[in-house]
């Protein structure tokens, strides 16, 4: 009895001292000394050289709200942070562990810009004695912004995720980003419908868990980690399935190309830039459509073939490989069943072209060229067969093809003629 009645007067009595003390804690909360140090922390557990708060309103015993918060050059992960409509949890017992903890932070609306960034020595202020004893940062158990903008540069210029729904939540000293819904943005990509993604940025690695995209009908998915020091070693992997690759050329391109890719890529390497990295992987295009190119028609007035103008591939696959600067397109195969197939590797760099390819013609595609087995030697299948050695640049290819066509037409002036009058009015046409 005597413990109840003690428990009940403990009671009374915190109630009490709550009553007296809360306007109190409400007229500190809300003052610009308060304001002023939650800057300063919030910056400081931010890795920012300062922040600023909106006036802070006081809404229970333990929340808190701010219309604006917003900071920028930060110097690890996150770059800038602009959010506003913010409400805050603020958890008492995390002084014991010498930090000012907010349980729950959720924000209306915000920018977060990250990178990947290179630790550098900071310098330590002065702190007095009694330091020890009291918080020293601030911690973030769990943000949520919905929606919410994550940015980063890519090449110099401004790419990110927009209008996501976004949950922070610290890993150590750094922090963790997943993010659902909302669409990717970048100057070399078409806008992409985010799925989900899950990114860890320290300041020794880059994780990213996984990345998975919407595109059309088909799906890109991608994972991998980097360090951000040392020799930067970096793994990533990117798989993609039937995705329209009209959405991913340039307009001049969009009209004349069709089809759906699915293929993987494997990046590896000791450094972020391309020329110093290794990348393996394959190619696949399923209906891929050829249609509206000059070259194409001149080829079907001169070959007097209409169909020619217009392909229509069953088979268009290759395998891919990049190594510091030197790219191989391997195993190719391109192939329009009963027209024609091409086989064979292509090297290239920016300084030269090479490789051979098996070029094979059905026998009636080659009715304008007189005795075509002295060209296309091979038969097989319903094909006859040449091999064509590439060379020059990608600017100035060349091939030895042409040459032993003009010498085969060569034998037969009437031919010559007549295919040299169907070339020129196809020049003229085209004009």
């Amino acid at each position: 009895m005597i413990g109840g009645i003690a428990v009940g007067l403990l009671g009374v009595g915190t109630t009490i001292t709550i009553v007296l003390i809360n306007p109190r804690i409400t007229r500190f909360v809300e003052g610009p000394a308060f304001r002023a140090e939650l800057e300063k922390q919030t910056a400081k557990g931010l890795h920012f050289p300062d922040s600023s708060f909106a006036p802070v309103k006081r809404t229970g015993f333990l929340t808190a709200q701010s219309d604006t918060f917003r900071a920028k050059n930060g110097r690890k992960a996150m770059t800038e942070i602009d959010a506003s409509g913010i409400s805050a949890r603020f958890n008492p017992f995390g002084i014991f562990l010498r930090r000012w903890q907010l349980d729950e932070l959720h924000i209306e609306r915000g920018v977060v810009g990250i990178q990947v960034y290179e630790p550098k020595p900071e310098p330590s202020p002065t702190k007095p004695w009694y330091h020890v004893f009291l918080p020293d940062r601030v911690y973030l158990k769990e943000v949520i912004s919905n929606p919410a903008d994550i940015t980063w540069r890519l090449r110099g210029r401004k790419g990110g995720i927009f209008g996501t729904s976004l949950r922070i939540t610290p890993h150590g000293r750094d922090f963790e980003y997943d993010g659902t819904g909302g669409t990717m943005k970048n100057a070399f990509s078409p806008d992409l419908p985010l799925l989900r993604t899950h990114l860890l940025i320290t300041r020794t690695i880059m994780e990213l868990y996984y990345l998975d995209l919407s595109a059309g009908k088909g799906r890109i998915h991608g994972e991998g980690h980097a360090q951000t020091r040392g020799d930067r070693n970096m793994d990533c992997k990117l798989e993609w399935n039937a995705v329209s690759i009209r959405e991913w050329m340039p307009n001049d391109l969009a009209a004349k190309l069709s089809g759906e890719a699915s293929g993987d890529l494997h990046w590896t390497g000791n450094d972020f830039k391309l020329e110093k990295s290794q990348i393996r992987g394959a190619l696949r295009i399923r209906e891929a459509n050829i249609n509206n190119v000059e070259f194409l028609d001149q080829l079907a007035v001169i070959t007097n073939r209409k169909d020619l103008a217009q392909l229509h591939l069953n088979e268009c696959a290759t395998e891919i490989i990049w190594d510091r600067g030197k790219a191989e397109l391997k195993n190719v195969a391109i192939e329009e069943n009963g027209k024609f197939r091409i086989e064979g590797n292509v090297t290239f760099s920016d300084r030269s072209l090479g490789g051979a390819i098996r070029l094979g013609l059905a026998r009636e595609y080659l009715d304008w060229l007189p005795n075509p087995e002295e060209v296309f030697t091979e038969s097989k299948g319903e094909y006859l067969w040449t091999t064509v050695h590439l060379s020059g640049t990608l600017n100035n290819p060349q091939q030895d093809l042409s040459p032993r066509l003009i010498a085969a037409l060569k034998e037969s002036p009437g031919r010559l003629l007549m295919v040299t009058l169907r070339a020129l009015g196809a020049w003229l046409h085209a004009k």
